[in-house]
């Protein structure tokens, strides 16, 4: 199995926005230091904690600062772009990285960011709009001559070339076809991990507890039984809140009473109260919403303690799953706890992991 991180980007409220990419960047080559296989960026307009709106950015500045991990944006929100445009944008991106990057595409689950570019989230439009989007864009990218693409919420052309050739279509992915596609889903039998299914496309799960990590999997084999495909586990990711320390007691310290226990406190367990998903959190149904609390996820829902207690723990989650390929760890912003952070990082990589060394095989 190989490990890889999550980066929204996360950052406190007020953190300055330099300083914060900056810290991402140097945590991006610090991985790739340490040998984590990937990493991928997140992309929100409308949430102060996760203030990253053009990943692509931070992604093609990672590629040159680093040498082996692959840097990711995880992903584009593809209603809030053209996607002749972003066609080009993924290409170029690819051009830069020489093929060391997947592509994360999204549809967006955050409802302010769907006011903003006045897209009807809660009919399922911005679903409409992210398959069209991938259509039009793997026309572009497969394409070998003029087309015009006529759909519901978009018109796109590939001109015919003039002025011998002064004026045509000539930029096109590095990676051909074009480069590995990769989609998110956070719901229970998420209807994302179902698209990812469908098409081939590299499936991420970022879950909360173990038990809907079968039905993350149970979607995407219905996606891919649409199209007659069987999937590979080992291709799918699985992101999860880890911290390694030398005793479980330091690790929930630095957890509990540190940067992700204030994320969830500020900002995770409101947003899960307020759209109905607290229970992705419980171990069990019958758990009370009001014992859904920052020490409950710590101990359920999050991979905490000394290297043994969290190799415990990702054993869980590969029996739970049935087996996936890749482990994202879940990254925040640590600049108030450097040494703690990257010893976790460091431990995990090199005392935990090679205790999975076979599972992404077995996995496929």
């Amino acid at each position: 199995m190989d490990v890889g991180a999550f980066m929204m980007p996360n950052h406190p409220p007020g953190r300055d926005f330099a300083e914060g990419h900056e810290h991402d960047l140097d945590t991006l080559a610090f991985l790739d230091r340490i040998g984590f296989a990937e990493a991928w960026i997140g992309c929100h307009y409308t949430v102060p904690t996760e203030p990253c709106p053009a990943p692509d950015l931070l992604v093609s500045q990672a590629l040159l600062r680093t040498e082996r991990i692959r840097v990711s944006p995880g992903g584009y929100m593809l209603p809030f772009h053209h996607p002749a445009e972003l066609a080009h944008r993924i290409a170029w991106l690819d051009h830069i990285g020489q093929g060391r990057c997947y592509i994360g595409v999204g549809s967006s689950g955050i409802p302010t960011d769907w006011l903003m570019f006045d897209i009807d989230g809660f009919a399922g439009q911005n679903r409409e709009m992210t398959e069209e989007s991938l259509d039009i864009m793997m026309r572009f990218w497969e394409s070998d001559g003029p087309f015009e693409y006529r759909g519901k919420y978009w018109t796109a052309r590939r001109p015919e070339g003039v002025l011998g050739g002064n004026y045509e279509y000539h930029i096109g992915t590095f990676t051909k076809p074009h480069p590995q596609i990769a989609i998110a889903g956070f719901s229970p039998d998420s209807p994302t991990l179902v698209l990812a299914g469908r098409r081939d496309f590299i499936p991420l799960s970022l879950s909360y507890s173990d038990a809907y990590l079968a039905g993350h999997w149970a979607s995407v084999e219905r996606g891919a039984a649409e199209s007659e495909r069987t999937p590979d586990r080992s291709t799918w990711r699985i992101g999860r809140d880890i911290y390694v320390a030398e005793t479980d007691a330091e690790a929930w310290d630095k957890v509990v009473n540190g940067a992700i226990g204030a994320h969830y406190r500020s900002f995770w367990l409101p947003v899960l109260k307020h759209i109905g998903m607290l229970s992705a959190c419980k171990h069990h149904p019958d758990v009370a919403d009001s014992d859904v609390t920052v020490e409950y996820i710590a101990e359920h829902c999050m991979a905490v303690g000394s290297p043994r207690t969290v190799e415990r723990k990702i054993a869980a989650m590969v029996e739970a799953s049935g087996g996936f390929g890749t482990l994202l760890v879940i990254s925040y912003d640590h600049l108030e706890d450097m040494e703690g952070w990257r010893d976790s990082m460091r431990a995990l990589a090199g005392e935990v992991m090679p205790a999975f060394a076979g599972v992404g095989a077995a996995a496929r």
